[in-house]
């Protein structure tokens, strides 16, 4: 599993089974919270929400800023910010994928800084938000991002939370939607999730985005249960690099609406994705896991799977420039 020297993905002994908790055409989770629901926010409450306000939140990211290079065609670079967030750099234009700089979302104080700071970004042409959950779609982060020179792309249902933003055009998309933009194409994708920004909005759509561009295919799911539309979006599109969560899967709710580690490793596997990139883990506390579990879980599932040279788990703000592993 290939990365920096400072956060190595080692295999280590045991592993788990690869559990398809959630294999279905559905699309839409449903807010009924499943049995068990007031222990498990007990445990939440006691051990996940409350310790977090009083620890120290963990700094992150390199000491100067970073310096963009010149990309050539078939590169990428990637930042992961944290949590779902990511800079995505192509030789064409800049996306920041579901931006959330915020140190606090609602009551969840974030465990870990952002890995850049907000003021460092490059130029940004593309802002991409799968879903409008706060720790998503954080309008006060994109109050500091969006000019007026952006394209800003949600679902269905969604545009109206962007109201008042400065931004030059809000585009919404539906399931297998496309558009065109600078040479590459956006498609967005399904997940097994739901949108509501609040309990009792169930018309915002939610989903994930295939950016496909002349030289290198990025997937970003964002949140999802494990479903069988993975399989579906990997015969769509070929993708080189797919960024999948692997955390809050121990829901309070008891609900099936993110996957856990070994999930994840499924998932890449019915995209049939070249590499894999986890996201998603221990920058809120928004499950019962512990932060680092996530990790030390995916380490587990991708050395029974032998696909270590194929995960990349970057620190939150280094710089990782991919090139497509494509035939000539």
């Amino acid at each position: 599993m290939p990365e920096s020297s400072s956060h190595i993905i080692t295999p280590e002994n045991g592993s788990k089974s690869i559990l398809s908790r959630y294999t279905t055409d559905g699309r839409r989770v449903g807010l009924v919270p499943e049995k068990g629901w007031a222990r498990r926010n007990y445990q939440y409450l006691s051990s996940s929400l409350f310790p977090a306000m009083i620890k120290k939140r963990a700094t992150t990211g390199p000491d100067n800023p970073p310096i963009f290079k010149t990309l050539f065609p078939g590169q990428i670079e990637l930042i992961w910010i944290g949590h779902a967030s990511f800079l995505l750099r192509t030789p064409n234009f800049n996306t920041l994928i579901d931006p959330v700089w915020a140190k606090w979302v609602g009551p969840l104080k974030r465990h870990r800084d952002p890995g850049i700071d907000i003021k460092h970004l490059p130029s940004i042409d593309l802002v991409l938000i799968t879903h409008a959950h706060f720790d998503h779609l954080c309008r006060m982060t994109l109050k500091r991002i969006v000019d007026g020179s952006q394209t800003v792309i949600v679902p269905q249902g969604v545009a109206k939370v962007l109201r008042k933003l400065n931004i030059d055009r809000v585009e919404e998309m539906g399931d297998w939607d496309q558009m065109g933009f600078r040479g590459s194409e956006i498609h967005f994708t399904p997940a097994h999730h739901w949108g509501a920004r609040y309990i009792h909005d169930t018309r915002k759509g939610f989903g994930g985005y295939v950016i496909d561009t002349p030289g290198h295919t990025v997937y970003h799911s964002g949140d999802s249960a494990y479903f069988d539309g993975f399989t579906e979006i990997g015969q769509r599109h070929k993708i080189d690099t797919a960024l999948l969560p692997i955390g809050a899967y121990d829901c309070p709710s008891g609900r099936e609406v993110h996957m856990n580690p070994e999930e994840a490793v499924k998932a890449f596997i019915d995209l049939q994705a070249d590499r894999m990139i986890p996201m998603h883990h221990a920058t809120f506390p928004i499950s019962n896991e512990h932060p680092e579990e996530p990790m030390r879980r995916l380490k587990n599932a991708v050395s029974e799977q032998q696909i270590g040279e194929r995960v990349i788990a970057p620190a939150e703000g280094e710089q990782v420039v991919i090139t497509a592993n494509r035939s000539q």
